[in-house]
């Protein structure tokens, strides 16, 4: 049985470095305290972090990323120590990361007791980031995370809208697909919902959404959220009817919150065996599937 958290997360204006880290210590500490063993927090969470700049260069779009390239490893060191301080497997979100090949990439960390496990990058772009922000996508394809809660998969907000990508994860031997989000429209969030219910259905696994919340004007890359934290499993035997384990109460809201929940991983892969459906089994059938037209 895994506890989980994902957090509703606002972008908050937070100006010192130490207020920040207090800030996310207190906020992984409550999740902590409700006995959560997997923490999770949106795509491009650590935008927050562009409100220690000065008001000029967090106003602008290319500078705010160019200017919290310097904090990230400090960033990323905070975030290990929360996660052995709190005993938790934590996933911060996503944040924009300049790579060795000149080219900025959207990357989600995932951390255990003992330190950094690794990294997934986003690997399909949205409009935005590929046309007005210059980010690209991963080049190192999918990965996989083994830990004592079982085997993790990430796909950042948009890539949760392509099957294949959460299908490879699945034959892989996924236990669970994490998903940080950040929509600033109505419409994207319903985009992550469907698809990340979708992928749930198809491969006969359970999806835990993290999105970002409410309004930060002062940043023209977060600016506007809109989002569901929620966990998704396949609308079978023994799970919920529509498909929803559970969903935190509002799409928008000013403050974060977190989905505290528990799921067994094992009575969800069951599904595979017992379900009324064999969605998952019967996945390489529509290949063989050929068109012919009629006049």
């Amino acid at each position: 049985m895994i506890r989980f958290a994902a957090s509703q997360y606002a972008i908050e204006l937070i100006e010192q470095w130490d207020d920040y880290a207090a800030h996310l210590d207190a906020h992984v500490a409550e999740a902590a305290a409700a006995g959560a063993q997997l923490v999770l927090l949106p795509e491009y969470a650590a935008m927050t972090l562009t409100g220690q700049l000065p008001p000029a260069e967090r106003g602008d779009l290319a500078a705010s990323i160019a200017g919290i390239q310097p904090l990230l490893p400090r960033w990323l060191a905070l975030c290990a120590q929360i996660a052995q301080r709190h005993r938790v497997w934590f996933c911060p979100g996503s944040a924009p990361v300049l790579d060795d090949d000149g080219q900025y990439r959207n990357r989600a960390f995932l951390f255990g007791p003992q330190g950094l496990l690794g990294h997934q990058d986003k690997l399909i772009m949205t409009r935005f980031e590929r046309e007005e922000w210059n980010i690209a996508g991963g080049r190192d394809g999918l990965r996989t995370f083994e830990t004592p809660l079982g085997i993790l998969g990430i796909l950042i907000c948009y890539d949760t809208e392509f099957p294949m990508l959460a299908r490879q994860l699945a034959e892989a031997g996924v236990d669970l697909l994490l998903a940080p989000s950040c929509t600033d429209t109505e419409a994207g969030y319903h985009r992550v919902r469907i698809g990340s219910q979708a992928r749930a259905l198809e491969n006969q696994l359970p999806v835990l959404v993290s999105a970002t919340a409410g309004m930060a004007s002062w940043s023209p890359s977060v600016d506007v959220n809109y989002g569901r934290a929620a966990m998704y499993v396949p609308a079978d035997r023994g799970m919920p009817a529509n498909g929803v384990l559970c969903e935190s109460e509002r799409v928008f809201t000013e403050e974060s919150r977190w989905l505290i929940g528990q799921i067994d991983a094992a009575s969800v892969s069951a599904v595979r065996r017992e379900g009324q459906v064999a969605l998952y089994r019967d996945w390489p059938e529509q290949f063989a599937v050929k068109v012919q037209r009629t006049a």
